[in-house]
């Protein structure tokens, strides 16, 4: 059994046992997270239902493991002949999600 959620401007796919790396969620780690926005659900016997846009009475609980930031990435711009350069860096905050059940 699988399901399709968006959540932060992005889908996953995700079961139950997964875990996923979404943009950072406003939970303390430890704590209940539930995504309400499910776009699709599968069961087991293979039938696929869809939503419009979301699935009515589906949800996906799931716990969070973990806040933090990603690596972080160089971001150098330039103009040529001008002399004029920036470097910056940026890391990503994200929320490690473990998923406990599709309902």
């Amino acid at each position: 059994m699988y399901a399709i959620i968006e959540t932060g401007g992005k889908q996953y796919r995700v079961q139950s046992g997964d875990v996923i790396f979404v943009e950072k969620l406003n939970v303390e780690e430890n704590a209940e997270v539930v995504f309400d926005k499910v776009i699709a659900v599968s069961n087991d016997r293979g039938t696929l239902k869809v939503g419009k846009p979301y699935v009515k009475d589906a949800a996906v609980k799931g716990v969070v493991l973990k806040n933090g930031k990603s690596k972080k990435i160089t971001v150098f711009t330039y103009k040529p002949k001008k002399g004029s350069s920036r470097k910056l860096g940026h890391r990503q905050p994200y929320t490690k999600v473990q998923i406990n059940e599709i309902v």
